[in-house]
């Protein structure tokens, strides 16, 4: 058979830009999915699941030499706003991507957090102007025009820029003209589609996980799953687990659009027909190599801010997280390096549990209110931002999905009407915790650190070796615990904490290299007016006023605290 090179490629855009409608004129052979073959989808007259059909043409001179087809599986992603955990699904399989825009309505909402999913997830895009049957034929070429022009200007500074625009009218008429009607624009689009068309990145080795998106069973053959490999590659009679079922099924037979196999592999769309079993249990999802996938309840991500979502990311906040193909609520806490190493070199696809890290109270972007400990590293008001930073995300209930898989994070609750991005970060999953008592057996080994600052004054001088201090700690709190930590005084000198002195949280600090003169000076004067201004009835903002012209002994103690140390034990370097 001469080889067949599958191109997968994504239509997507925002509700009613024509999609359904342009892969159907694109395509040759439908699959089980494709053209809204859901009786809900027909009756709402919108895509609700993805969609698959293939196109095959000739393959193109710079796909290499012999005979052969290029064939495009076109995913028709739906664009309803509410079904967008259906489209993040769909991108990670995508190769290529088409953007549908309405002619007559330009960019939307929902073109725009496609982009957004593209440039995350797709490596090319082609954006297709349709329904230019609606423009009226004198004005039609300067409307394409200009609107060819807005669209260059909008992927300026996207990685998409430069990328080719076909103008095109899928089904003109409208879905009531008649079937004889003929598409304008899309033989030119198929060429199109062949010059961008290269040679995805394909690997069979690996262990075998395929995105299930369909599955129906067959009497007295089994139950089929269609879907696209997503790594790895799968024979006839090979084991394949179901995870979500924790069933592992053997593979009877296997179909590519209709054509029987015994092989596929990564990028490939395949039906595979295992032993019967409920379709009914396994509507989407995942199957692999038996034993390949985690279930995780929190994971460690390295993450970067979508920058068109509005607003903070803050640590606690909830997101909707897509994992794999599942989207499930997670809380988040973000992370960055230590302040000293906020310039190292990246580490791809590792995280390294010996380092520190600085626990953050928002991810840190240009426009954050960077926190106090950040503040004191900027070089004249810059915000100074580290080249990585990290989130812990713990989901409220446990996902199924390969290491190092992609992740973003949404939120979804946000009106669907509003002209607001609802994607917040992506990032890549680094550590999965697959153990339900992560809190106890895991994060202890994450060592995410809080600097603390706590500050009091000097009550009085001891003797020249030790002086005594208040207002650093609370009536109630157990001095014994900060007993040995250092403390330095604002008139220069390095003290450690003694003990408690009294019942009123006062203490007593111990001064190795003793006081300086200046020091003693200082404070035996300021505990002398206030000795006077306490035997003498002076009103008490007479007292204050005096006590201001000598400047009280100001006593800092700055440690970190592991945020996941279960002891809570102070450290100071």
């Amino acid at each position: 058979a001469p080889r067949v090179l599958n191109v997968n490629v994504g239509v997507l855009g925002h509700i009613d830009s024509g999609k359904t409608a342009l892969a159907r004129a694109l395509s040759t052979t439908g699959s089980t999915a494709a053209f809204d073959r859901a009786p809900q989808s027909r009756a709402r007259g919108i895509t609700l699941d993805l969609g698959f059909s293939c196109l095959r043409t000739a393959l193109p001179p710079q796909l290499g030499p012999g005979p052969g087809e290029l064939q495009f599986t076109l995913v028709d992603c739906p664009g309803h706003a509410s079904l967008i955990r259906t489209i993040i699904g769909g991108a990670q399989i995508i190769d290529l991507m088409m953007l549908v825009i309405d002619v007559t309505k330009g960019m939307q909402t929902q073109s725009a957090e496609c982009l957004v999913i593209g440039q995350i997830a797709c490596q090319k895009m082609v954006v297709v102007l349709n329904k230019i049957d609606l423009l009226p034929e004198g004005k039609r070429q300067s409307a394409i025009e200009k609107m060819t022009k807005k669209m260059q200007k909008t992927l300026e500074n996207t990685k998409f820029c430069g990328c080719p625009i076909v103008a095109v009218a899928a089904k003109p008429g409208g879905p009531e003209a008649p079937e004889s009607e003929n598409p304008l624009g899309v033989s030119e689009l198929i060429e199109v589609l062949k010059s961008q068309a290269y040679l995805p990145s394909r690997d069979p080795s690996g262990h075998f996980l395929m995105a299930v998106d369909h599955c129906f069973s067959i009497k007295g053959q089994g139950t089929v799953m269609t879907g696209t490999i997503l790594s790895g590659s799968v024979s006839l009679g090979d084991n394949v687990e179901i995870p979500a079922l924790k069933v592992t099924k053997k593979v009877k037979s296997m179909q590519m659009f209709h054509t029987p196999v015994t092989y596929a592999m990564q990028g490939d769309r395949v039906g595979i027909c295992v032993t019967q079993f409920d379709p009914k249990l396994l509507e989407r999802g995942l199957i692999c190599t038996p034993e390949s996938l985690h279930t995780i309840h929190a994971a460690i991500i390295s993450l970067k801010k979508i920058q068109y979502f509005r607003g903070a990311l803050q640590t606690k906040a909830k997101f909707h997280i897509t994992v794999g193909h599942e989207t499930v609520m997670g809380r988040v806490m973000f992370f960055s390096p230590a302040p000293a190493d906020f310039n190292e070199e990246i580490q791809e696809n590792v995280f390294d549990f010996e380092k520190d890290y600085l626990y953050q109270e928002e991810y840190l972007s240009k426009d954050s209110n960077s926190s106090e400990e950040n503040k004191e590293n900027d070089q004249a008001g810059e915000v100074q931002l580290p080249r990585q930073q990290w989130a812990l995300l713990e989901f409220e209930k446990p996902v199924t999905c390969p290491k190092l898989c992609l992740v973003i994070g949404s939120k979804l609750d946000t009106d669907i009407h509003a002209n607001t991005c609802r994607l917040a970060f992506h990032g890549v999953l680094l550590q999965g915790m697959e153990d339900k008592n992560y809190m106890e057996t895991f994060l202890p080994k994450l060592k995410v650190y809080k600097l603390k600052h706590k500050e009091g004054q000097v009550e009085r001088v001891m003797d020249d070796y030790s002086v005594i201090g208040r207002s650093l700690f609370k009536k109630e709190t157990n001095i014994q615990i900060f007993v040995g930590l250092k403390v330095k005084l604002s008139t220069g000198e390095d003290g450690i904490i003694d003990g408690g002195f009294g019942q009123s949280g006062k203490f007593k600090i111990r001064i190795p290299d003793g006081l300086k003169p200046d020091t003693k000076m200082l404070l035996t004067v300021a505990s002398k007016k206030k000795t006077k201004a306490g035997k003498g009835d002076a009103t008490k903002e007479d007292e204050s006023s005096k006590n201001d012209s000598a400047q009280p002994v100001t006593i800092s103690l700055l440690f970190k605290r592991y945020v996941f140390d279960t002891q809570k034990k102070m450290i100071q370097s």
